[in-house]
C-alpha cells in the first residue's frame, strides 16, 4: 500500500486533493488507521483516479463524475452528458469572444479620446411586460414646449390607471418611434412619441389610451444623471457602441425615468434627475 504523499506524488495530484475526493465518496482509500487517520492507498487505484482527472478536465463536476463511475451508464448517456458539456464551452466561447470584442471598442475609444467614456454602455434582457400608453405626433419643439406637453400625456395615462383601479409596475417610460427623426410636409421635423406607464395587467382601453404587452428584448443601456439637456449626448453614445460592436437597432428608445424630482424641473444641471435611455438592440 502507499501513503497519501505517495499515492499523490505518483498521480501528480496534491494531497488535499485526495482528501476531498475521500470526503465526498469519490475516492476512498483502500485503508484509513482508525488512530492516527493515515489514509492508504493502492496501485490498482490509479485508473480510477486518471478517469477522475480526465472527466474534470472536460468540465464536468464531481457529481456527475461520481454517477459516471459508479452507475452502469450506456455509452449514449456519456455522449449525451458530454454533448451538453459541449454546448455549454461553445456558448462560454461565444460569451469571451463578444466580451473581448467590447474590451477592444472601449481601447479604442480610449484611444480617440484620451479618456474613459462619459457614458457607460451595457447589455440587457428587459423581461415582457404590459404599458398603457399615449401616443402623439407633434412638431419638433424646444424642452420649454415638449416637457409639459409630455406631462399631459403621462398625466392622461395615470388619470386612465386610476379609473380602472390599477397599479402602476414601474417608472414612466418615453418612446421615441422611428418617425421622431424625419420631416413632415412643411418641412419640419416630427415627433412620434409614446408615453407609457407599465402596468402588472392589461386594463381596458379607451380612444386615446392604449394598452398592450411590450414582447421580452434586449436592450443596450445607459443611464444619465442630470437635466433632461444632456440626453441626446447619452443617446450619441448608446447609437456609437451599438455601431462599434456589432449590434443595430430593433425599435423605438427608450427613456425610463428613474427619478424625476418636480422640485428641479426647470435646472437643467440637476443631478436630481435619473434617466436610463434604452435602445432595443439585435446582432447583425
Amino acid at each position: 500500500m502507499l501513503t497519501i504523499g505517495e499515492f499523490a506524488w505518483l498521480s501528480q495530484v496534491t494531497v488535499e486533493t485526495l482528501r476531498h475526493y475521500d470526503r465526498v465518496g469519490l475516492l476512498k482509500p483502500v485503508d484509513q488507521d482508525p488512530f492516527t487517520g493515515y489514509r492508504h492507498y493502492a496501485l490498482d487505484q490509479l485508473p480510477r483516479l486518471t478517469r477522475i482527472l480526465a472527466l474534470k478536465d472536460l468540465g464536468l463536476p464531481l457529481t456527475e463524475i461520481a454517477h459516471l463511475l459508479d452507475q452502469e451508464v450506456t455509452a449514449g448517456e456519456i455522449r449525451g452528458i458530454l454533448e451538453v458539456k459541449q454546448v455549454e464551452l461553445e456558448q462560454q466561447i461565444r460569451e469571451a469572444q463578444q466580451r473581448l470584442a467590447r474590451v477592444e471598442a472601449h481601447l479604442r475609444q480610449i484611444e480617440m479620446e484620451g479618456k474613459m467614456p462619459d457614458f457607460e454602455v451595457l447589455v440587457k434582457t428587459v423581461p415582457a411586460h404590459w404599458i398603457a400608453s399615449v401616443r402623439d405626433k407633434m412638431p419638433w419643439s424646444g424642452q420649454e414646449i415638449l416637457g409639459p406637453t409630455m406631462t399631459r400625456m403621462f398625466d392622461e395615462v395615470g388619470e386612465h390607471i386610476d379609473r380602472h383601479k390599477a397599479a402602476v409596475a414601474g417608472p414612466a417610460v418615453a418612446l421615441w418611434h422611428e418617425s421622431s427623426f424625419v420631416h413632415t410636409e412643411v418641412n419640419q421635423e416630427e415627433m412620434d412619441i409614446e408615453t407609457a406607464l407599465p402596468i402588472a395587467a392589461p386594463v381596458p382601453e379607451s380612444t386615446r389610451v392604449k394598452v398592450r404587452q411590450v414582447p421580452q428584448c434586449q436592450v443596450a443601456y445607459t443611464v444619465h444623471h442630470g437635466g433632461f439637456s444632456g440626453l441626446p449626448l447619452a443617446k450619441r453614445a448608446v447609437f456609437a457602441w451599438i455601431e462599434r460592436n456589432g449590434y443595430r437597432r430593433a425599435g423605438p428608445i427608450g427613456e425610463v425615468y428613474l427619478h424625476h424630482d418636480p422640485d428641479h424641473q426647470t435646472n437643467e444641471d440637476s443631478s436630481h434627475h435619473v434617466t436610463e435611455i434604452q435602445f432595443p438592440v439585435e446582432k447583425q
